[in-house]
């Protein structure tokens, strides 16, 4: 046996006396148990699963998950937004200010014979255009019977002044047709929403298209046709035919929530289904004020660029459970009192 350390501190804090007399001195052997052996830690995948601080995604049709999404903002439809609506603020006071008031009186007070020679006239006159067209978009019989409807009502018709054609034994409807509808029938997409002075909501492909359609008269024909004594009169008598002719939608967009907003959808919506007829195609969507305002269908499938709102009933949280750690054995200490002599000096 060997003498532990605090037996050797212990005698050497002891008297003077003590120290030079024999005495035992009581020694602890400690002996330390093993532990017992610890269970080996299983395997990843054998552990049983516990709960993360962080859950994975949830599904949005499961659980307490509130999920808004909107129509993505399209800054190619639109790109100049904030222009074209102070272009737009500014036409409508124009409008209820001049436009509106003139083409009232024109609608009330100009004979009706009067006004629908003009109308008839100023439209006669865009008819080999619109069958220039119809032959580009490779629909013959409809450009044979526009050249058919233009002979007929510029004799026939004294110039135009009379719609002879429209009637029996004819029936030839007039068709409005124009290089902004052969661009769009052949793919050409409507490009970036505009509101212009004099001209009012467009695109750029209808802007170009009517630029074109405009000056195939005066370079094909020349005077008058390229002359402001043209060129004025046919402005203003069709800008009040079409004010006459779309005052109830133009009334509706005005009373609505967002004016611009309505205007321009409805006015997209509506090149939209002249272009679908072009292909024998029905209208792509419905173009009233009441379904542009609603906003646009919801489609089928995951929610993308969509305005849907999906509230789940509430589940109940659960809290994670927890493993809990082993706990390690006690160390048992087994003392044994051991009486050695110290050695004779």
């Amino acid at each position: 046996m060997t003498i532990s350390l605090a037996s050797v501190a212990l005698m050497a804090s002891s008297a003077p006396l003590a120290s030079a007399l024999p005495q035992p001195v009581l020694v602890q052997a400690v002996q330390e148990v093993p532990p017992e052996e610890l269970p080996e830690e299983a395997p990843a995948e054998e552990r049983p699963a516990t709960a993360e601080p962080q859950a994975e995604a949830q599904d949005p049709t499961q659980g307490n998950v509130i999920v808004v999404s909107a129509e993505a903002r399209d800054p190619l439809k639109d790109p100049l937004e904030n222009v074209n609506a102070a272009t737009f603020e500014l036409t409508q006071k124009v409008d209820q200010a001049v436009v509106a008031p003139i083409a009232e009186v024109y609608e009330e007070d100009l004979p009706s014979p009067l006004r629908k020679g003009l109308r008839n006239f100023f439209r006669n006159l865009m008819e080999p255009v619109n069958a220039l067209n119809f032959l580009l978009q490779l629909k013959p019989g409809k450009a044979v019977e526009t050249v058919g409807r233009f002979a007929i009502n510029t004799t026939v018709g004294v110039g135009g002044l009379f719609d002879v054609a429209k009637k029996e034994p004819f029936k030839l409807p007039h068709r409005r047709n124009g290089f902004g509808n052969t661009l769009g029938y052949y793919g050409v997409g409507p490009g970036p929403f505009l509101v212009v002075p004099l001209v009012g909501a467009t695109t750029l492909r209808d802007l170009i298209g009517t630029g074109i359609d405009q000056s195939i008269l005066p370079f094909a024909v020349g005077k008058p046709f390229n002359t402001p004594y043209y060129a004025i009169p046919a402005f203003t008598v069709n800008s009040l035919e079409y004010r006459i002719n779309f005052d109830d939608q133009i009334t509706q967009i005005n009373t609505s929530d967002d004016p611009y907003y309505a205007m321009r959808e409805t006015y997209l919506c509506q090149r939209e289904a002249e272009i679908a007829a072009l292909k024998n195609r029905p209208p792509p969507r419905d173009c009233s004020i009441e379904a542009i305002m609603a906003g646009p269908p919801l489609p089928e499938g995951p929610l993308a660029e969509t305005v849907e709102t999906i509230i789940a009933e509430p589940v109940e949280q659960v809290e994670p459970e927890t493993v809990a750690e082993p706990e390690p054995p006690a160390i048992v200490y087994i003392s044994k009192e051991v009486v050695q002599p110290l050695p004779e000096s």
